[in-house]
């Protein structure tokens, strides 16, 4: 199962380090090799919760997810997207963009840093709304109860979640970045900016997220369908079919993924530059770090680990609240990724932890429920 899932993330590593050893030596290799970590201890949280949509989709779009989605999260997020970024902001063709990576990576660098705050609206409105739309939903398993509870009520509130999105982008452009952005020692007002990449973070949330849920409830009739014909067949003692959502609804979802992929990797990008501004040995070794986090979705999808962990959805939905926090604060002040990473994970491990004593307690209670039936 581990080789079925990682196999072509361990040939791609493998690949990948010798390929950065070949072209750059021994402190390439070690480039790449940090960057390959740094990748997926940040995008963690990433793979749980794309698993927790990516179970819903049928074999092929699931398919579709690990060929074509994951040449759009190498190439296009970890190649494409650190050009096409200093190409917009400094207003040159991508072909110049390349060169200037190339022959004044110091430069290309500085200039990509200096789009940080745009990067950062968008990216933390996008998974705000996330976050927001998770914490603020009634559903039966809560993870933290007396926080949970009270805020599952203001769902029955139209737009709630929207609103404090809007809110808490207000107050990062009036206060965060109104003074916050500097440059050659002088502070730039970025409030603007940041109103409207944080705008477009939210509209793209609303139409991709909007759009994939209306195809699924009109597919709500079929899935119903489906459940019952799949209960039967576990009656039956023959194994469910694995068929999931389809058609227009899978292709939503599919896109849904690949927007959520990418507001993931703002953080992972912009902090590669803290290690390398070689614009190549960054997207090697970014494209390693996301194979495994392609992979590791698949796996938990496989292993159903979502179904038997119950508050793991739960602590990714919490460490992507505290990314989208994290990135909006480091539009004026950096914090270091090891501090990012290090927030997702611990969170992600404590739902773990919380989810492993909730599955002890519910075993001695059946144990418990067992002997007083048979009268011990």
């Amino acid at each position: 199962m581990i080789l079925r899932t990682f196999g072509w993330s361990f040939g791609v590593t493998i690949a990948g380090l010798l390929l950065a050893l070949y072209l750059w030596g021994w402190e390439g290799f070690a480039v790449v090799a940090i960057l390959s970590v740094l990748e997926i201890s940040l995008s963690f949280d990433n793979a749980v919760v794309n698993a927790g949509v990516l179970k819903r989709m049928n074999e092929f779009w699931q398919k579709i997810f690990l060929t074509i989605g994951i040449l759009i999260a190498v190439f296009g997020m970890r190649l494409v997207f650190p050009v096409a970024i200093v190409a917009i902001t400094a207003g040159v063709g991508p072909i110049e963009a390349v060169e200037l990576a190339v022959d004044d990576p110091d430069r290309y660098s500085e200039m990509v840093t200096d789009a940080h705050p745009s990067i950062a609206a968008f990216g933390g409105m996008f998974l705000l709304m996330i976050f927001l739309n998770f914490i603020f939903q009634e559903r039966d398993v809560k993870w933290i109860g007396p926080l949970e509870r009270p805020l599952s009520k203001l769902s029955r509130i139209d737009g709630f979640s929207v609103g404090v999105a809007l809110a808490a982008l207000l107050i990062t452009a009036t206060t965060i970045a109104s003074q916050a952005y500097q440059h050659g020692g002088m502070h730039v007002d970025k409030a603007e900016t940041v109103l409207l990449s944080g705008s477009l973070g939210l509209l793209t949330y609303l139409f991709v997220g909007g759009l994939s849920g209306y195809f699924e409830n009109r597919l709500e009739d079929d899935q119903e369908r489906l459940d019952e014909e799949q209960e039967a067949a576990r009656r039956a003692g023959k194994k469910p079919s694995a068929e999931g959502v389809a058609g227009k609804a899978a292709f939503f979802l599919f896109l849904y993924l690949e927007v959520l992929d990418a507001s993931f990797s703002f953080d992972g990008v912009i902090g590669a530059f803290a290690i390398t501004n070689q614009i190549f040995e960054m997207a090697l070794g970014l494209g390693i770090g996301a194979m495994y986090v392609r992979s590791l979705t698949i796996y938990l999808v496989r292993q159903g680990t979502l179904d038997d962990y119950r508050y793991l959805e739960h602590g990714a939905h919490y460490a992507i609240g505290a990314l989208a926090v994290m990135l909006l604060i480091s539009i004026r002040w950096h914090l270091p990724e090891v501090v990012t990473g290090l927030v997702g994970v611990g969170l992600i491990f404590a739902a773990f932890y919380s989810s492993l004593r909730a599955n002890r307690r519910d075993k001695l209670s059946g144990e418990g429920k067992k002997q007083v039936s048979a009268g011990v």
